[in-house]
């Protein structure tokens, strides 16, 4: 298997269409030898994250949920605040993340996401 590298441009992308064509990329859909029980050696990079397309009133009503896995560790924030704090590249890796298949392979598929501003 050999690695290969793919570059995604998020200027005026939908948010979810921009984690879904990512979620498929980093899950090796494309590739002809793709198995659900390996991760290929895949590289997704996404540039100009901060000029995806976020429409109508998202960014004040979609709610952000992290969870600490503590008794009353759910936090919810809104997607304008996390952009504020944290940046764009918070808001596309955690929708890319809930896209990926529930697994073991998961967190090795999320780290072969690098996502730049």
């Amino acid at each position: 298997m050999t690695s290969s590298t793919y570059t995604i441009d998020a200027t005026n992308k939908a948010l979810g269409r921009l984690a879904s064509e990512a979620a498929a990329l980093l899950n090796a859909k494309n590739n002809i030898a793709f198995v659900k029980n390996k991760a290929f050696p895949v590289t997704v990079k996404i540039v100009n994250a901060s000029k995806v397309k976020v429409t109508g009133k998202k960014m004040q009503d979609a709610v952000h949920k992290s969870y600490s896995g503590y008794p009353g560790g759910l936090k919810e924030k809104s997607l304008a605040h996390v952009v504020e704090h944290k940046g764009f590249s918070e808001i596309i890796k955690h929708a890319v993340y809930g896209m990926l298949p529930k697994n073991r392979l998961q967190d090795v598929r999320i780290k072969n996401l690098v996502i730049e501003d």
